[in-house]
């Protein structure tokens, strides 16, 4: 009897930031979120940031402004689709983006130590200028 090799799929990270209707409740986005964040199937809970009402750079439709949230998450490719089709679906979500967070961008976190060398290195400079 051959055995029959079965495959994980793969978890991916990915991020996801939703910009919601500003008109909506604090309520009903946190209701919505919870809703799409279960289309997931997630193992571990996302990391989420809610950054609040902010107006956009530019309208979209009849919106001058939108409540924006950011997501981190791992999860399957597969399930995705049926994740974006809700997104697309849902008449409170004014835009979203889906992508793989391969890394993080900004520079690197730094030591206390090399925070401390900085510091003395920046009021080195300052005693230059007197």
């Amino acid at each position: 009897m051959a055995k029959l090799k079965i495959r994980r799929a793969a978890v991916r990270r990915y991020e996801a930031v939703y910009i919601f209707d500003s008109a909506l409740e604090d309520t009903a986005i946190a209701e919505k979120l919870d809703k799409l964040q279960g289309l997931l199937g997630l193992a571990e809970p996302a990391e989420v940031e809610h950054w609040g009402r902010r107006a956009l750079a530019y309208k979209i439709g009849r919106h001058e402004g939108g409540y924006y949230i950011i997501s981190r998450f791992m999860a399957a490719p597969a399930v995705l689709p049926e994740f974006e089709r809700a997104l697309k679906l849902d008449e409170g979500v004014v835009r979203y983006l889906v992508s793989l967070l391969e890394h993080e961008l900004g520079a690197p976190k730094l030591s206390d130590e090399e925070l401390a060398a900085r510091r003395r290195a920046s009021d080195d400079d300052d005693d230059d200028e007197d």
